[in-house]
């Protein structure tokens, strides 16, 4: 699905990286691309959520086409954390990067990259996809629901941010691995790779499943991507919502 030797083409400012792969998507220019953005204008995380523009960050996404089913592409976000966390270890050493459900990455405790998914169908058989992610490498943004922090804040003082296409270059064929293994080995070995990073389990949490909070335990990460919340009721399996951790330090 990921072609880590694809195209880098590069935006010294744009609406949005995802915006512009699906306009290319509708029209039929499917990639496989790298669309990358020095500055974005209109940048969007999941659930429309505003994605701050910061000089010297990383703000992509890969367009690309594949016959997986939507199942499967959906557990791309999972490749793409654990691809993530493997770049920033490989950087500060050590396993600082955890993985926060579903689609964050952390660094100490504090959220550095937000991965999202994009799709629509091209035929009976064929979906594009715009695998977008961020990545704080040069600051991070204030005023977000959550801790934030960029690479910058945890580098020794005299040891420069990593240049966006640099740590792109780092991540594709990282990225384009564990893809792989998803597509022929399925989501087990990938599932396995996201638990030993898994931040927050074992640990108290309230899930906001839009207007309605559950609390629970994280327990894990079940077969299909679930998190696996054991609450006063029994276990519960959520599919998609927002995980805060106020125990958290």
């Amino acid at each position: 699905m990921i072609d880590a030797s694809a195209p880098v083409e590069v935006f010294d400012e744009i609406d949005s990286t995802v915006l512009e792969a699906r306009r290319r998507a509708e029209r039929g220019a499917v990639g496989p691309v790298w669309l990358v953005a020095k500055r974005q204008t209109a940048g969007r995380g999941r659930r429309g959520r505003a994605w701050a523009s910061i000089d010297g960050n990383l703000l992509a996404t890969h367009l690309f086409t594949t016959q997986q089913p939507p199942a499967t592409i959906a557990l791309l976000g999972f490749a793409t954390g654990v691809a993530l966390a493997e770049t920033v270890d490989a950087i500060l050493g050590g396993s600082r990067a955890t993985l926060k459900w579903p689609n964050d990455v952390f660094i100490d405790g504090a959220k550095a990259s937000g991965i999202m998914l994009d799709s629509g169908a091209l035929d009976a058989k064929t979906l594009w996809v715009a695998l977008a992610f961020g990545v704080n490498l040069a600051g991070a943004p204030d005023a977000i629901d959550q801790p934030t922090v960029s690479l910058r804040d945890v580098l020794p003082p005299d040891a420069p941010a990593p240049e966006p296409l640099a740590f792109l270059a780092a991540l594709r064929p990282r990225l384009q691995a564990w893809a792989g293994v998803l597509e022929r080995d399925g989501f087990e070995p990938l599932r396995q790779a996201w638990l030993q990073r898994a931040h927050g389990l074992g640990r108290e949490a309230r899930v906001l499943l839009g207007e309605q909070a559950i609390e629970g335990v994280i327990a894990g990460l079940s077969s299909r991507g679930e998190l696996e919340l054991d609450t006063v009721t029994g276990r519960r399996l959520i599919a998609a919502g927002d995980v805060f951790l106020p125990k958290a330090g």
